[in-house]
């Protein structure tokens, strides 16, 4: 159960994790660009490759539309390596996202069914769409690997949104 949901027309919290490759990334506060945030369930969940697969088909028309992409999962480094290794994504991508940042992000938080799940709590997936000046323009969280948005609809709608200078909806 999430502690605290974040407000659409409300800050992103800022937050750093480690970024494959070398540094971090942050999130929160003014940046150059908007943000797609994606944040998925980890090495475990095939329907995260799936997705992520969608994204990286995409990746070149959300950056088109002004969007810095960026996905995170709690997996450690070995893990998400592991992952971009094999299936070549090339959006930037953050591991060993913490429970407390998770609670901040207002994720549902999953126990793994068995060790060969996964070893350790994961957060299910979510996707945050955040204006350059870090207001979250559209916030999806779901519960479950099964309830996520369709990014083509999604990046649709963003490029509108941008397009008409429309507020961030759902604020009542």
């Amino acid at each position: 159960m999430t502690d605290s949901k974040p407000a659409a027309g409300g800050p992103l919290p800022h937050m750093a994790f480690p970024k494959l490759g070398g540094g971090q990334i942050e999130i929160g506060g003014p940046r150059e660009r908007h943000t797609l945030l994606v944040v998925y369930r980890g090495k475990h969940c095939g329907r995260c490759k799936k997705y992520l697969a969608g994204l990286e088909a995409l990746k070149g028309d959300w950056e088109d539309a002004g969007f810095d992409v960026i996905a995170v999962s709690a997996d450690p480094e070995p893990k998400a390596q592991s992952d971009v290794a094999e299936f070549g994504w090339s959006f930037d991508v953050g591991y060993d996202l913490g429970e407390a940042q998770m609670r901040t992000l207002g994720l549902y938080v999953s126990e793994p069914l068995s060790p060969q799940e996964t070893d350790r709590r994961f957060a299910e997936p979510a996707v945050f769409c955040v204006r350059p000046d870090g207001i979250i323009q559209v916030v999806c969280l779901s519960n479950g690997p099964a309830a996520r948005p369709d990014l083509a609809e999604l990046l649709d709608g963003m490029k509108f949104n941008i397009a008409h200078n429309r507020p961030a909806r759902g604020t009542a």
